[in-house]
């Protein structure tokens, strides 16, 4: 199995969470196929936690609740092949789900094997309940190895929440993306914290092994599973997802897809920063500038406030000659989000300007030599595309 770029898909956990079933899944697949996701490269149609019986039959196998899924995984899979998405379950790594469901803890190869009858193309596989006589790592090994003796390729999505740095082993393990954070909500403060969290460990990721910090919350708008805290705005939803774009991390989409509003919809589909995101050389961004900003404005208290972390510039190298720079503005108020050229090697000296284009918009920006800042609102971002001319 060659997993060359960021996986794309969506996945049932953030809105909907025990409130699945087969017609869920069949109406998000028949609205994905029909409004372009596939097109645009959203192939995983993922079930979460929750589908299971309580018990395991008289062989010891999983069962699917037959209220929620009265057709059987096979047939629902069929279904989601036919349309030409790839289709995936859930398990944990422990003896139980995060829902209190059977999980596959000493059942690993009875468990693989049924997943790959059923036509599983992707695995997301937990770490609730984990025995504390266990060791984590042989566990997320041997699930590997159960994956890989199934006989059907099956992407091995490791979820154990950033335990013992899965960044520094998982991709040796077989795993082919993996959970380095905790669970994301659908507030500002979450998705942010979770990204500057990983900012350092994405230079591990890359090629056949990507790091998942978590589905997106893109079009909740507070309901759902995951809507705890002050629900997220179309700007800063703009944020989340271009955070994701230029850190090259997996899109698991996480609202109803089925209801996604215009401007959502829009932003998910948006060529170019699907572009960034799924570049073929799949190099980690290049932090330009991660820092203190400062608001002055006729409110402010004491004259001006700073924010230590407010301030971020991501700049990325992408196939082709052409280079990504995202601004991202993390602090509560009005602020300048600089980007000076020196900082990504392109020094006043060279006499090499860039050639700038909004990436969301496809605005032309005109030539830029030295220096472009720009001022962003509360919780806003900017990201561009950009190729190296010679200075005027």
């Amino acid at each position: 199995m060659n997993i060359l770029t960021p996986p794309m898909g969506w996945n049932s956990w953030n809105t909907f969470g025990n409130d699945i079933s087969d017609e869920l899944i069949r109406t998000t697949a028949r609205a994905m196929k029909d409004r372009g996701y596939l097109d645009a490269g959203y192939r995983y149609i993922v079930i979460d936690d929750c589908w299971s019986l309580m018990e395991r039959d008289g062989q010891g196998r999983l069962v699917p609740d037959p209220v929620k899924f009265p057709h059987g995984m096979k047939a629902l899979s069929d279904y989601v092949h036919d349309l030409g998405f790839l289709f995936g379950m859930y398990s944990c790594a422990g003896v139980r789900t995060c829902a209190g469901y059977p999980s596959s803890f000493d059942h690993e190869f009875i468990d693989a094997k049924t997943f790959a009858e059923w036509g599983v193309d992707y695995l997301k596989y937990d770490f609730c309940n984990f025995p504390s006589s266990a060791e984590g790592k042989n566990r997320y090994a041997t699930m590997s190895m159960a994956l890989k003796a199934s006989g059907r390729d099956i992407l091995f999505a490791a979820c154990n929440w950033g335990t013992d740095k899965p960044w520094q082993w998982m991709k040796s393990l077989g795993a082919h993306m993996y959970r380095s954070t905790g669970d994301i909500q659908d507030n500002f403060k979450s998705f942010s914290s979770i990204a500057l969290s990983q900012l350092d460990n994405f230079c591990m990721s890359g090629q056949e092994c990507f790091n998942d910090i978590d589905m997106l919350t893109v079009g909740m708008y507070g309901k759902g599973n995951v809507a705890l805290g002050r629900a997220c705005t179309d700007e800063e939803y703009q944020t989340q997802f271009a955070l994701w774009c230029m850190l090259g991390a997996p899109l698991m989409l996480g609202g109803d897809v089925r209801a996604m509003n215009g401007f959502c919809e829009k932003l998910v589909l948006n060529r170019n920063l699907l572009r960034i995101n799924q570049d073929s050389e799949c190099r980690p961004p290049y932090v330009a500038y991660r820092g203190r900003v400062f608001y002055n404005g006729p409110d402010a208290e004491n004259h001006w406030e700073e924010y230590p972390d407010g301030g971020l510039t991501l700049f990325r190298h992408l196939s082709g000659n052409e280079f990504a720079i995202g601004y991202f503005n993390l602090s509560p108020r009005p602020a300048e989000i600089p980007f000076t050229f020196a900082d990504a090697g392109l020094p006043y000296g060279s006499g090499v300007a860039l050639a700038l284009t909004d990436a969301i918009t496809g605005e032309e920006l005109g030539v830029r030599r030295d220096y472009c800042n720009f001022r962003l609102e509360p919780h806003c971002s900017r990201v561009l595309l950009a190729r190296m001319v010679q200075a005027p």
